[in-house]
């Protein structure tokens, strides 16, 4: 059985962790946010799987604390 995964947009992206592109390309020079995949020659997205376990991972981390 395949598993089948989205792949999301910047500005979906955006949209779903509230976050400005600035905000995100700055965390993902940090290591702290995702890194895209290349999509094509100026096209880049994300697997929404890995940002849906991005934010399960800042949700943890704030009932931690």
């Amino acid at each position: 059985m395949t598993q089948q995964t989205r792949v999301l947009r910047r500005k979906e992206v955006e949209t779903c962790v509230s976050l400005s592109r600035s905000t995100i390309y700055a965390m993902m020079a940090n290591g702290t946010f995702p890194q895209p995949v290349k999509l094509g020659l100026r096209a880049v997205g994300w697997f929404e799987s890995d940002i849906a376990e991005w934010l399960a991972s800042r949700k943890a981390a704030r009932v931690a604390v």
